[in-house]
């Protein structure tokens, strides 16, 4: 059915109602961004690539660093929120579906001391696993402050998230496919992996770029389980090098690769899965 053209008034009313969101955007990101792209080149008054020769030599590593633990991150988060959404979509848990939601109203600097407390060498962790009789007393866990817990504790955080998006996608597939599954002998396991992820292709890889590109700017998280040595995210980098040191320059060039890191992401969606 052909949706007929609005009429010229109509259309200036929403060009007026779309103004002032779009100026936000532009004098609130664009205008910043430009500035910290010009910023990004400049250094002792001259154009120079000086400040992206820092970040390489200085923060290369923290740059590989940032992608694998978002990586890790996102792994985990899908790992763990396919499934719940699957089993939620398939049958009723009002509980389990309440309790998942309740990481969403945690901020995220909690999330950071809760897991560098839960995750500790001698933390809650290994209290309960002692107490269920699997490890001895004299065991240490020593992951709450590496890679591995940093990712546990950002896939915690944006489980409920990702969780809510898929149960949403999964539950616009038509429920007949699903009767179709069943008629064949399919159990849950087979509608989850057969039936619904692939028929919401597209909403789980906007999840995706939507979780992974807030990993890789998180903060808060990161610095509360910092061990203040090795490899950082690129976020606690940013806020040192422009809060401590004053150097807007490669702070600002730190700024271009988070964000190329992400369009990265963004860019591979829109060309690939959105089409």
């Amino acid at each position: 059915m052909r949706v007929p053209r609005a009429r010229p008034v109509e259309q200036l009313l929403w060009w007026m109602a779309a103004v002032p969101a779009t100026a936000v955007i532009v004098v609130g990101f664009g205008v910043p961004l430009l500035q910290s792209l010009a910023a990004s080149f400049v250094r002792d008054g001259r154009i120079t690539l000086a400040n992206y020769e820092l970040v390489y030599r200085l923060y290369g590593q923290d740059v590989v660093y940032t992608v694998l633990v978002a990586a890790a991150g996102l792994v985990l988060t899908f790992g763990a929120g396919i499934p719940l959404a699957g089993y939620l979509r398939l049958h009723a848990a009002p509980t389990v579906e309440f309790l998942l939601k309740i990481p969403l109203f945690v901020p995220f600097v909690v999330v950071g001391h809760a897991m560098r407390i839960f995750l500790a060498p001698r933390g809650t962790l290994l209290s309960v696993l002692h107490a269920l009789g699997l490890i001895s007393p004299d065991a240490s866990l020593g992951f709450g402050q590496t890679w591995l817990g940093l990712a546990i504790a950002l896939a915690w955080k944006h489980l409920a998230l990702i969780v809510l998006l898929l149960m949403g996608a999964f539950r616009a597939v038509d429920e007949s496919y699903l009767e179709a599954a069943r008629g064949f002998g399919a159990g849950t396991i087979r509608q989850i992996w057969a039936v619904l992820v692939p028929m919401s292709a597209s909403s789980l890889a906007l999840a995706a770029v939507l979780a992974l590109t807030s990993m890789l700017a998180s903060f808060s998280i990161p610095l509360m389980m910092s061990r203040g040595s090795g490899p950082q995210m690129l976020m606690i980098d940013l806020y040192y090098r422009f809060g401590q040191h004053g150097d807007f320059g490669v702070a600002s060039a730190l700024g271009v690769v988070s964000y190329l890191l992400a369009s990265g992401a963004a860019y591979y969606y829109l060309r690939t899965v959105s089409r």
